[in-house]
């Protein structure tokens, strides 16, 4: 199998050990001192990295995105992103201190301003989440890092997939996922680890959004994942984005230890352990058939969670379309989806049809053809 390499080590190799990532993303919630903490439980807890997310509201959602139903209510999310907006100097501390503890930072990063900073630290690798697979010109952007590119592929096809490798050619790492908040694990379909493995020849990960500490992660290991993520929190109680759905740092190490001692089995003797734990039918639910698909809990997101073209500002009839006026963004519940970003390049230059009003997700009825 190929590896995702970096002048640290690899990821990717059979015959190693799965490498196990904590995602803290907006945990911290703005406060150093909580990111530093996150940083110390990855640590305790066993995690080779600890990954957070640079958020700028712009280049994720409009403000007119309303809010979303989380675990946690109802969130206003343009709010939320915009609340969660930090330097540079906040990152290059963490980073920092992560050093000092001998975990690996790595961030996601969302669109150009995030990925510019972030690049600005020299990172070892970058993580790009589902809902930017089809953000192409950020695929473009960290493709020329020379690093390797940690992909999810939650709320995707298999065509998706395809169209992203074809911008990120070489030094990617993907990770299997369902992007739903909790997401079920017999929906995980853990079998397309090896399905991807085998279409792409690179080395596929899973991402876990589920309740249970092991049971994903644990069939992961079955399918020799190359990698696992997972979220960390300091308290499920606490207000952030994904708290509700994270592990706490005592649920977290025992996620940890379970993959090590599973990693230690012969697969037999894993499987049989799993089927113990937690019954052979449900295990054979999680594990699924490995053909790639939508998951019941993410289908009727694929469009809103996606990136499509949305007018960032009024565009008056007859108006020229430009970078300027435009975006690619989640449109998320209350924003119908405009094209999807495949058309940026086409319709740069196009006459609006009519007026076309800021967050109105743009079609080709929109434009003069």
């Amino acid at each position: 199998m190929n590896k995702v390499s970096w002048s640290g080590g690899t990821i990717g190799d059979q015959n190693g050990r799965c490498f196990i990532v904590a995602e803290a993303g907006t945990a911290h919630r703005g406060d150093k001192e909580k990111a530093y903490a996150l940083a110390d439980a990855a640590k305790r807890a066993g995690a080779d990295c600890v990954k957070f997310q640079i958020v700028f509201a712009d280049e994720i959602v409009h403000p007119a995105a309303g809010s979303i139903p989380l675990p946690g209510g109802d969130v206003p999310i343009y709010q939320q992103f915009k609340q969660l907006e930090k330097d540079f100097d906040f990152y290059e501390d963490i980073q920092k201190y992560c050093s000092t503890k001998g975990i690996l930072f790595l961030c996601s990063v969302f669109g150009e301003k995030s990925a510019s900073l972030y690049q600005r630290l020299q990172p070892w690798a970058v993580k790009i989440a589902s809902p930017e697979l089809n953000h192409y010109p950020l695929l473009e952007q960290v493709s020329g890092w020379h690093c390797p590119v940690l992909l999810s592929t939650g709320v995707s096809t298999l065509e998706d997939i395809k169209k992203a490798l074809v911008v990120v050619k070489k030094n990617v790492l993907l990770f299997h996922c369902i992007t739903s908040y909790p997401a079920r694990e017999e929906e995980y379909n853990i079998r397309v680890v090896s399905k991807l493995r085998s279409i792409f020849g690179i080395p596929v990960g899973v991402s876990d959004h589920s309740n249970d500490p092991l049971l994903v992660p644990g069939c992961a290991v079955l399918e020799n994942a190359a990698a696992i993520e997972k979220h960390l929190t300091l308290s499920r109680k606490n207000s952030g984005l994904d708290d509700p759905i994270a592990l706490e740092e005592t649920d977290f190490k025992t996620m940890v230890e379970g993959i090590r001692y599973l990693e230690s089995m012969e697969p037999a003797a894993a499987r049989h352990f799993l089927n113990q734990r937690y019954g052979e039918q449900r295990v054979e639910a999680v594990m699924g058939t490995g053909e790639k698909h939508l998951a019941p809990g993410e289908a009727a997101n694929y469009t809103t969670t996606k990136r499509s073209i949305m007018a960032i500002s009024d565009i008056q009839a007859g108006e020229l379309i430009l970078p300027q006026n435009i975006a690619l963004l989640r449109s998320e519940k209350n924003i119908a989806p405009g094209l999807s970003p495949d058309n940026f390049k086409h319709i740069i230059g196009k006459r609006a049809q009519k007026k076309i009003h800021s967050g109105k997700g743009i079609d080709w009825e929109d434009i003069v053809s």
